[in-house]
């Protein structure tokens, strides 16, 4: 059955927006369309070539746009299945909502279209779909992160609060002190020394704090994201392996049917 002359151009045009060298250039003008919204922050360059530089921005949006409504025409309902088109759509749609009456923020959020780049280059999206894929079992690690913070703002707030209000009056100030702690930024000097000179056996409690946050549970989370990411590429490797062997299977199926077939017409003759 040959194709009708309606869905000829239609294929012609999936394949075409299928192709690698379709994507490149997708990936070029979302490179391109980054440094000109960085460079709209430099008052200066703006300046001597902003219109310019709001040229280069409409154009590779209308781009982008474009590149839209062809999916749309070409894929129907079907486009909406993928969730990288569906990040695609939304991160375009902002693009275009007009930054006027309060709105003028969404001019900021035109810089979320550089997210682009993740769902052109499969590697990223790799390591997105990997950490999409860790999110359940972060959920109970984030729950026992929580409950260890919720202990320690108490325990700090009782201890340590009367003297540093500033860091420990309430639990809010404690979690966030506590957070600063975990993330090890001026912790010593900053924090836990000062809190040592007037409660030398502080460290009793900081150190096992940071002990079972940074150490034990935070790379709990890395370790999460990085098995998935593992078995997210053990699947592609899978499928690329799969497709690599029907495709020798398929050649060696038609090289027996080229020396089978003049065989085949001997015997008979």
């Amino acid at each position: 059955m040959t194709d009708t002359p309606a869905t000829t151009p239609t294929r012609r045009l999936e394949a075409f927006l299928d192709s690698a060298g379709f994507g490149r250039f997708i990936t070029a003008v979302i490179l391109v369309n980054a440094v000109t919204l960085g460079l709209e922050t430099a008052s200066s360059v703006m300046a001597r070539a902003g219109d310019l530089i709001y040229l280069i921005d409409h154009a590779c949006l209308s781009i982008f746009v474009v590149e839209i409504l062809a999916k749309l025409y070409v894929r129907r309902l079907r486009f909406f299945l993928s969730g990288w088109n569906v990040f695609d759509f939304v991160i375009v749609g902002i693009a275009l909502v007009p930054a006027a009456q309060g709105l003028s923020v969404l001019r900021a959020l035109r810089i979320l279209r550089v997210l682009r780049v993740i769902s052109v280059a499969p590697r990223l999206r790799r390591v997105v779909e990997g950490f999409i894929t860790a999110l359940p079992g972060m959920g109970s690690v984030f729950l026992l992160m929580a409950i260890i913070f919720y202990i320690g703002a108490v325990i700090s707030t009782k201890l340590f609060g009367q003297d540093f209000p500033e860091w420990f009056g309430d639990l809010g100030r404690s979690a966030y002190s506590l957070f600063q702690i975990m993330t090890l930024e001026s912790w010593s000097m900053g924090i836990v020394r000062p809190v040592m000179e007037v409660h030398p056996y502080a460290w009793a409690f900081f150190v096992p704090f940071i002990m079972v946050t940074t150490f034990a549970v935070v790379n709990l989370l890395v370790g999460l994201i990085v098995n998935s990411m593992q078995d997210a590429h053990g699947e592609e490797e899978g499928v690329r392996t799969d497709a690599y062997r029907d495709e020798v299977l398929a050649r060696l199926e038609a090289i027996e049917r080229k020396i089978s077939g003049p065989a085949g017409e001997d015997r008979k003759m």
